[in-house]
């Protein structure tokens, strides 16, 4: 088969696509035939190098996809051939209320080959199933960011109607996402971009006040915005450049939740800040079947819709990758094998 593989850590120099064998499907696994896949900044942070994994190379990337089953392994009882299907790509133990918390819970793509490939062999646990009528872009690029999105909200800040929530980089996967969520709580939403495009898809997209952080710094807007209060949230996967001002944003008893940081992982805080305004600092990851199954329902109903910058075939990844690093444009970068081209 034809997959992008990553030769080593490195710029996108390392990226190739070419010929590896085809996967092995195991007997509780599915051979997926890949329609569209899309691209995270967890596929930049991989092929850079996460600080204690060791990838065998040449190693697979990609946490989002969807395509048709074409195999089953002789224990799967979920799925047929001819289904179609994407990806939930953590992996953890199911046994468990939460399996985000097994110690062992790795993702797909980050710690083992992904679905950036003509054919993926996937856990039939890790596949969700997608209704006729979806677009196969659509399948391929939504369940990654809505569920981690949903999660830092529903469940983890507890959002609750009427509180105002803070979306950094809203035009961006997980911001995209959380800004719909937010909107369908019934929040009152704020959200910062770079572009007056960027603004304007957050104001289509639920944002009811908006921030170029190029032109102003955004924890002085959002308490001029809130005569002084705050925000009662604040989505965070910015990490290092955003951190002190987003810990600013927050009204007393706020909360600040985080998936990443893009911008860097060990920022400074404000440490008497958190004790003397009693605020929580929230971690969260992926989320769990039933979140899942929650959210993706929502995705293919129509009522949240993934933003696609561009499609591109997976021998161009490495442009892809590109596009993400640059913050070029707003919303997923989606490739397909070039053979569906």
């Amino acid at each position: 088969m034809q997959a992008v593989k990553i030769t080593e850590h490195g710029d996108t120099d390392v990226i190739e696509y070419g010929e590896l064998p085809d996967p092995e499907v195991g007997r509780d696994e599915v051979l997926v035939d890949v329609k569209a896949a899309a691209l995270n900044h967890l596929d930049v942070w991989t092929r850079r190098g996460l600080p204690g994994i060791d990838l065998e190379m040449p190693h697979i990337p990609g946490s989002d996809g969807a395509g048709v089953v074409t195999e089953i392994g002789a224990d799967v009882t979920r799925f047929e051939e001819g289904d179609r299907v994407a990806l939930s790509a953590g992996v953890g133990d199911l046994r468990m209320d939460d399996p985000t918390l097994d110690p062992n819970y790795h993702i797909i793509g980050e710690h083992v080959p992904g679905i950036h490939a003509e054919y993926a062999a996937i856990p039939e646990d890790n596949l969700i199933p997608v209704p006729d009528g979806v677009d196969w872009e659509v399948a391929g690029s939504s369940s990654l960011v809505f569920q981690t999105a949903w999660r830092m909200l529903i469940e983890r800040a507890e959002l609750k109607p009427g509180e105002k929530v803070l979306v950094l980089g809203a035009s961006g996967g997980v911001g995209h996402a959380a800004l719909q969520i937010a909107d369908y709580a019934g929040a009152e939403v704020y959200a910062t971009g770079s572009s007056e495009e960027k603004l304007q898809y957050a104001e289509d997209h639920g944002a009811d006040h908006v921030c170029n952080y190029e032109e102003e710094n955004f924890a002085k807007w959002i308490r001029a915005e809130t005569d002084g209060r705050g925000v009662d949230v604040v989505v965070e996967h910015v990490g290092a450049p955003t951190w002190r001002d987003s810990i600013k944003s927050l009204t007393k008893g706020g909360r600040l939740v985080t998936c990443g940081g893009t911008g860097g992982g060990a920022p400074e805080t404000d440490i008497p800040r958190i004790f003397w305004n009693q605020l929580s600092i929230l971690g969260s990851t992926m989320a769990t079947p039933g979140q899942v199954d929650d959210v993706m329902e929502l995705v293919w109903d129509g009522t949240f819709e993934p933003a696609i910058r561009d499609v591109l075939p997976m021998s161009e990844t490495a442009r892809a990758h590109e596009m993400l690093e640059n913050r070029e444009g707003f919303g997923k970068v989606v490739v397909r094998p070039d053979s569906e081209l």
